[in-house]
């Protein structure tokens, strides 16, 4: 009988776990997905920016050589693709409001983090490729002229950004959004869980 007392006792003594509150957790969702939500915005409008220039450089400019004019499409299509699927995310995060169904708001949840896992993996790397190669093909007739200095040091910052946006800022930018996406989905499953 002690050995079940003291079971019981010990049992009882086991800190209960906290019961979330619905509006606290939908309030934080909220925010987080507004974060989110920015940063995609900004991301869309520095993006048809950078479209429109390429645009205007490519209907406006006269070049020699049809390498430009390929590295030019290049880029456009590999800078829309990218457009459309910062477009899809940011839809999926605004279509509907978290405090009408949570349990619908968690299933978009789960499917922005599945396509945002596919644009950090495999599309980051194939999106940097291609503006690289897309780059390089429009500086071979531009730079055709300058020093070799010049070439050397426009070509070399070129690289290092590239590296540095593939291998320093993505990896810091994705980690971040993933471990807010990652706390969302725990606390609305969390609170899913206490009305089952």
């Amino acid at each position: 009988m002690k050995d079940f007392d003291h079971l019981l006792s010990v049992w009882q003594g086991q800190p209960k776990q906290d019961q979330l509150s619905v509006d606290e957790v939908l309030k934080q969702v909220k925010k987080g997905i507004r974060s989110i939500a920015s940063q995609l915005y900004w991301g869309i409008v520095a993006m048809v920016a950078v479209l429109a220039i390429t645009f205007a450089i490519l209907f406006f400019f006269v070049f020699q050589s049809w390498l430009t004019y390929l590295g030019i499409c290049i880029m456009l299509v590999t800078m829309l693709l990218y457009a459309v699927m910062i477009v899809r995310n940011y839809r999926i995060l605004n279509k509907r409001d978290s405090t009408l169904n949570p349990a619908e708001y968690l299933q978009d949840l789960k499917e922005y983090q599945k396509n945002r896992a596919k644009v950090a993996g495999w599309f980051y790397y194939l999106y940097v490729m291609l503006i690289s190669i897309g780059l390089s093909l429009y500086f071979i007739e531009v730079l055709q002229s300058a020093s070799t200095a010049y070439k050397f040091t426009v070509y070399g910052l070129t690289v290092v950004w590239i590296l540095f946006l593939t291998f320093y800022y993505k990896k810091r930018i994705f980690k971040n959004e993933e471990e807010k996406l990652n706390l969302m989905i725990e606390r609305l499953e969390r609170l899913q869980g206490q009305f089952e």
